[in-house]
């Protein structure tokens, strides 16, 4: 759809969302030991929910807004941090990623939007919050850090546990969320 607008419905919406991605860093990152100072944080969460809320240009949006809020110094992340200083490090890609994670989930439940349930929803937030944001985010620390691709893959897959359970999360909300406030247009079955 080239040429959509932006109603001040959409601004608000996409206002909403990064700000709940800003507030889910506050939860204190849990720090892994063994990666050297990597932590999980609640704050991946942001982009699956945007996009299966709001959908995918939305959602997309939300989280570019994060972005650019994070790159002109305001401390959203987890942890505090905010900055240009944030895109030099090693989990830059992560935090990149977020837009076309969210794009992603959310063009993703666009299609289905008809036929969407828990476990489609769930399946969407993987393939978008997971294997999208990993797309990015790996190769990113491998350049940022010089280690092998294997080896920053391995040691990613530490988090995978704690993203399905976050994609688990966001697929109950979404469901939950088209049923009593549905924000994503029925789609003709057509398109």
């Amino acid at each position: 759809m080239s040429g959509q607008r932006t109603s001040t419905r959409d601004i608000v919406y996409i206002a909403l969302f990064a700000a709940l991605t800003a507030a889910l860093g506050l939860f204190p990152p849990i720090p892994i030991a063994f990666l050297g100072g990597v932590s999980v944080t609640a704050q991946s969460i942001g982009p699956m929910l945007a996009g299966a809320i709001l959908g995918g240009r939305r959602g997309a949006l939300s989280m570019l807004l994060v972005v650019a809020l994070v790159a002109v110094g305001l401390p959203l992340l987890a942890g505090g941090r905010g900055g240009l200083g944030v895109f030099a490090g090693p989990t830059a890609g992560y935090l990149v990623g977020w837009v076309p994670a969210a794009y992603v989930v959310g063009k993703l439940h666009e299609w289905a939007w008809n036929k969407l349930n828990v476990v489609s929803s769930f399946i969407f937030c993987a393939i978008g919050g997971i294997i999208v944001l990993y797309a990015i985010g790996i190769p990113w620390t491998t350049v940022n850090i010089g280690a092998p691709f294997l080896k920053v893959a391995m040691a990613s897959s530490v988090f995978v546990i704690g993203d399905v359970i976050k994609a688990g999360i966001a697929a109950v909300i979404a469901v939950a969320i088209k049923r009593a406030y549905p924000l994503i247009e029925r789609r003709a079955t057509a398109s």
